[in-house]
């Protein structure tokens, strides 16, 4: 018999309060026989580390999905999700836009970027949390995960 599904989830925050209400969504989302696993980096060298694995990301798996502030020092948001999508071996994991900004400029260039959803952070703390934890229903549930390679 298998063990549960692992899903592996990149959350590119650097709000800490936003990454902790992430992470607890995520961990309650209660997705029979799925255990998700939240790996938070802060900026978007740490997010291309963690991706390429170079240190201190050498042994970091490759994320299923990955959630990505557009508002994060060091490279942006929108200049990770352009290297994601340039390259090859990053191109096919889902990468979803989590973000306070709903302004259409946001969402267009997210979208040419390549994102796979745009979602904007509700306000509510109530609210949020039932979004983040739609999100990894939406791509085991509904949606098929790209094969890990």
């Amino acid at each position: 018999m298998a063990g549960p599904r692992i899903i592996e989830i990149l959350l590119v925050e650097d709000n800490e309060d936003h990454a902790l209400l992430t992470a607890d969504a995520l961990d309650s989302a209660g997705i029979p026989g799925t255990t998700i696993r939240v790996h938070t980096v802060i900026d978007g060298e740490s997010a291309l580390a963690f991706l390429h694995r170079r240190p201190p990301h050498a042994n970091a798996p490759r994320p299923d999905l990955i959630l990505l502030d557009v508002r994060i020092p060091d490279r942006d948001g929108f200049e990770v999700l352009r290297a994601i999508k340039q390259d090859r071996s990053l191109r096919t994991i889902p990468t979803i836009v989590l973000t306070t900004s709903d302004a259409e400029v946001d969402v267009a260039r997210s979208y040419e970027l390549g994102a796979n959803e745009y979602v904007t952070k509700p306000v509510s703390a109530a609210a949020y949390a039932r979004t983040v934890r739609a999100i990894p229903r939406y791509w085991t549930e509904v949606s098929t995960l790209p094969p890990k390679d």
